[in-house]
């Protein structure tokens, strides 16, 4: 299916939205004040090892420490190859035998921080290109594992092989976008991964940790190295100044994709006109209605993703069963868009309609993966389970977009749920005894929202006259409009 990228440019953000037949079906959000980190390389010093979890905490001059274990730990041996630590015949080393704290470090971020996780770190290196990735510690040429054709790999392999001279440092891994390049492109592709390379080591020699020796592209860049494929028809731009940007960018290095590019001068928002403005807020929404009229509910949390289907409203043409059907079907296809434009990752549970007929489970499993297979983010799916449930995995490399452009409700800590206002005047009456019990005041006067006081005011107004009573001192009451309202106050007049 031909899609087009539509990219909204401010100066605080840039928003990417990928959209195949007129549907948004990815959304990429970058803020200038908070760029992602992947792929950035770092000078950093060894803050603490734990020889138990065989793991050291890393200080690369981010809020928390990041993370990084022996396994990513890449590691020249006596012998001449290299390779991660615990890859080679001699058996894994101990952190504790290779880091010490105070040590400085070159190292790779792997992953963004997400939650309250650190980033996660490497110190292989990769540097990626249009066509190639370049490994400066790795004497290795790998090809793409989505080019499959083992006659091609070859051909690929011997080219590069060419272009590379043995003396030189470094090995590199074939993307699947240099198949058709010529060697003119895969040799410009070399001389720049090798002159970033070049400068970050020349910055590391200079600084002292914590310091930012290479940082990724910017996501306008990175759309046209990493998003585009063979299926892009247009990449339309809604800024002038970016749009010279990355038509100079695409004109030095990737020349082909130049035609791609177009400036947007129409005066209505380019993702007012494109309905993407009204997608991004129904993805920030816990329920999604299907066509039929069936519903889903997504409810994110720290630890998975659940993701409930619902028949709603929809009543089938011949029997419940098939109304079920239908429904889960409809469901399969719109969850699979659902996790690709709120990026949701890590564990996710799918509740579909319990369906008696084996026949229908399968077709509803087939009909999920087949949506799901335009995503290219790594999953797993498993079968349904004895309580009819379908388990999956996504990768997670970023923030969801729920988390990106949202944060727990001040109000309800994120649970969704306030106390009712009947909950906080009782809570107010036991508060109001202890208060009496401890302090010998005058008078009491309760600060809290204006429902709480009107109930005090009226249900609630024997219970407080009775109080008033029991403790012998006067209570007077005041609403207060900026409480919320599970927030109150006693004063002791």
């Amino acid at each position: 299916m031909s899609e087009e990228f539509l990219v909204n440019f401010t100066p605080q953000e840039t928003r990417v939205a990928l959209m195949q037949g007129g549907i948004v079906q990815e959304l990429h959000i970058e803020r200038t004040a908070s760029r992602g980190l992947v792929g950035n390389v770092y000078l950093g010093r060894v803050v603490r090892v734990l020889p138990g979890m065989q793991s050291a905490f890393i200080d690369i001059g981010l809020e928390r420490t990041a993370f990084l274990h022996v396994a990513d730990i890449w590691e020249q041996r006596q012998n001449g190859h290299s390779g991660q630590n615990g890859h080679g015949g001699d058996g894994p080393k101990p952190i504790e035998k290779i880091l010490s704290e105070g040590q400085n470090l070159i190292v790779q971020v792997l992953k963004d921080p997400i939650g309250s996780k650190g980033a996660r770190l490497s110190t292989q290196i990769s540097i990626a290109g249009r066509l190639l990735v370049y490994l400066p510690q790795d004497k290795h040429i790998g090809i793409s594992q989505r080019i499959e054709g083992e006659a091609e790999r070859e051909q690929l392999r011997g080219k590069l092989q060419q272009l590379v001279p043995i003396e030189e440092a470094g090995g590199f891994i074939v993307r699947t976008m240099a198949e058709k390049a010529s060697d003119e492109e895969l040799a410009n592709d070399i001389a720049y991964l090798r002159k970033m390379w070049a400068e970050a080591k020349n910055a590391a020699v200079a600084a002292r940790p914590p310091a930012l020796l290479y940082q990724d592209l910017t996501l306008g860049q990175r759309l046209l190295r990493d998003l585009v494929t063979p299926e892009t028809t247009r990449i339309i731009i809604d800024s002038r100044e970016n749009f010279q940007k990355l038509a100079a960018f695409a004109e030095e290095y990737m020349p082909q994709l130049r035609h791609l590019i177009e400036h947007y001068t129409g005066e209505r928002p380019l993702f007012d006109l494109h309905g993407v403005e009204d997608e991004i807020q129904k993805a920030l929404a816990r329920r999604v209605d299907l066509k039929s009229g069936g519903y889903l509910i997504i409810d994110q949390t720290e630890a998975m993703t659940t993701i409930d289907v619902n028949t709603g409203g929809f009543v089938g043409s011949r029997n419940f069963d098939d109304t079920i059907f239908k429904t889960n079907l409809e469901a399969a296809q719109t969850i699979a868009r659902q996790l690709r434009l709120r990026n949701l990752g890590g564990i996710i549970i799918l509740d579909f309609i319990d369906m008696e007929s084996e026949e229908h489970k399968a077709a509803v499993l087939a009909e999920l993966n087949k949506a799901l297979a335009r995503d290219h983010t790594r999953m797993t799916v498993n079968g349904f389970t004895a309580l009819g449930l379908v388990e999956m995995t996504r990768k997670r490399t970023r923030e969801s977009l729920a988390h990106v452009l949202c944060e727990a409700c001040p109000t309800c800590g994120g649970r969704g749920e306030v106390k009712t206002a009947r909950t906080m005047s009782y809570e107010v009456l036991r508060e109001l005894l202890r208060e009496a019990r401890q302090f010998n005041a005058r008078e009491y006067r309760v600060l809290a929202a204006p429902a709480v006081i009107d109930l005090f005011l009226d249900e609630d107004s024997g219970s407080l006259a009775m109080l008033s009573d029991f403790i012998g001192k006067p209570i007077s009451l005041q609403a207060e409009s900026g409480y919320t309202q599970e927030q109150f106050d006693i004063v002791l007049m």
